[in-house]
Order: C-alpha cells, then sequence, then structure tokens
C-alpha cells in the first residue's frame, strides 16, 4: 500500500500553487490481518475504535476498509490536522481503555504520514515536510 501525504498548499484562481503556512494535514494508516473467520468481530471492534477517534478535537475522519483482493487485509484510515492532535487523541482515558487495544494489533510499522502532495476539487496542495527530528535515528531493523 502506497500512501502519499500532503500539507495545505491549493491553486488560486490563477492556477499557481499557494502555501498555507502553520497548517499540516495528517493521514493515520493502519494496516490488519484479520482471518477472514474474525472479520465480523473485527468490523465491529473497528467500527467502535473508529468512532472514538472521530469525536476528539483534530480528527477529520476515520475509514475502515478491506483490501479488494486479500480479504484477510484490512486498514483503518484517520486523518488529523496535525500530529500533536493525533498523539493527544491516543492519550484520552476513553481511547486507551477502548480504542488502543484494538489499534495494537495493527501490523507493526511507521503509521502516521505526513501530506506533502494532495489534489481534490479544490486544486493541488503541497508541502515541504516536517520530519521528526530523531526519524534518521529510529531501528527499523525489528
Amino acid at each position: 500500500m502506497l500512501t502519499i501525504v500532503s500539507h495545505s498548499r491549493a491553486r488560486g484562481s490563477s492556477g499557481a500553487m499557494r502555501e498555507y503556512v502553520g497548517m499540516a494535514d495528517w493521514v493515520v494508516v493502519m494496516r490488519f490481518v484479520v482471518p477472514a473467520d474474525r472479520a465480523d468481530v473485527f468490523h465491529d471492534e473497528a467500527r467502535a475504535a473508529s468512532r472514538l477517534l472521530a469525536d476528539l478535537p483534530g480528527c477529520t475522519g476515520v475509514d475502515v476498509g478491506r483490501a479488494s483482493d486479500d480479504r484477510t487485509l484490512w486498514t483503518v484510515v484517520s486523518r488529523w490536522d496535525s500530529v500533536g492532535s493525533y498523539r493527544r487523541a491516543l492519550s484520552a482515558y476513553a481511547v486507551k481503555l477502548n480504542a488502543v487495544p484494538f489499534l495494537s494489533r495493527s501490523i507493526d510499522e511507521p503509521t502516521a504520514f505526513e501530506v506533502l502532495y494532495g489534489v481534490d476539487s479544490a486544486g493541488e496542495r503541497t508541502a515541504s515536510g516536517d520530519l521528526a527530528g530523531d526519524a534518521e535515528t529510529v531501528d527499523r531493523s525489528r
């Protein structure tokens, strides 16, 4: 799965790219391997976790989906106005109690992506990006 993410720049009426300073969009992509006989249970758990996240400040939406060519591969994708909003959401008591146990069963891989490019009916958006200070020191050898 390839996920491309973008800050918020949009084309003005002249068609030129504009950058909106101080805005950042974040996408959290969590993938799950779910045995076919657990799909109904997973779907219910994903729905409950999604509702919890969607009610928190900074969350702009949550989608749950399944791969069209692999019935055991599912994803929960949430969108956030900042990485801080996402991190604060994970610290909320109701999320720790009811969603984190579910979310922790996702595939162990990076999940939070800063949006660097996007296009929709409003035009194109782009950003330079802002990696975490320790991004180059993360041990991915596990």
